[in-house]
């Protein structure tokens, strides 16, 4: 086998790791936002809860995560396929992240924006459409950026439960031709491709955020 044939082969894996990371980056942002709310609610209870969530599921290795949500939930409640189940598995420890990643981002915007909002009138949702929610973008951007790029990394735990993406298909490619070296080295390019380029993604929109503001 090759060097062509070797990174024709790895690279009918990327597009599994990049769906599984776009997938569960979403699904996790998206819950992180009333897992947010309850951690900076009025309500102590409801802060304790939220924190409670949040340090059990950041507590947990990813991979323990992954078998949980297939080999029990997905074989006990709903039949879940490996891709549905990393995608669940990733986008729960996502969650929990993003969770932190806004309460951060939320304390770093002045207290001078959330009475202005108040002052002139405007609900809740209001307030956190047009005013707050905008500032937490911005200031979440750089923390979560380095943390999806983490988690692109941590894809490759989902070969363990059987999903075809670069590590997988690299580990497969391994026991049959026995060229570790040559293998490894083009799955670990791949990475380093995708993490490049989200990083200097993220960096340019960044920027442009930054030049916006200034103007």
């Amino acid at each position: 086998m090759n060097i062509l044939s070797v990174i024709a082969a790895v690279l009918s894996g990327l597009p599994w790791t990049i769906a599984l990371t776009i997938a569960a980056f979403i699904a996790g942002a998206l819950v992180a936002i009333p897992l947010c709310m309850l951690r900076v609610a009025k309500n102590s209870a409801l802060q304790n809860i939220a924190a409670g969530i949040i340090l059990i599921v950041r507590s947990i290795p990813p991979i323990v995560w992954l078998f949980a949500v297939f080999f029990a939930f997905g074989q006990h409640v709903v039949r879940l396929d490996p891709f549905s189940a990393a995608v669940m598995g990733l986008a729960i420890i996502t969650a929990a992240n993003m969770a932190e990643i806004y309460r951060g981002a939320m304390k770093a915007i002045p207290r001078g924006q959330f009475e202005a909002a108040q002052v002139i009138g405007l609900s809740t949702w209001q307030k956190y459409r047009h005013v707050i929610g905008p500032q937490i973008f911005r200031y979440a951007l750089p923390s979560a950026s380095t943390f999806a790029i983490g988690l692109l990394k941590d894809t490759a735990i989902a070969s363990a439960i059987g999903v075809p993406e670069v590590a997988l298909v690299a580990n497969q490619l391994t026991q049959k031709t026995f060229k570790g070296l040559e293998i490894y080295a083009v799955a670990a390019v791949c990475y380093f491709a995708l993490s490049f380029a989200m990083a200097y993604v993220a960096r340019i929109a960044d920027e442009k955020l930054r030049a916006r503001i200034e103007r």
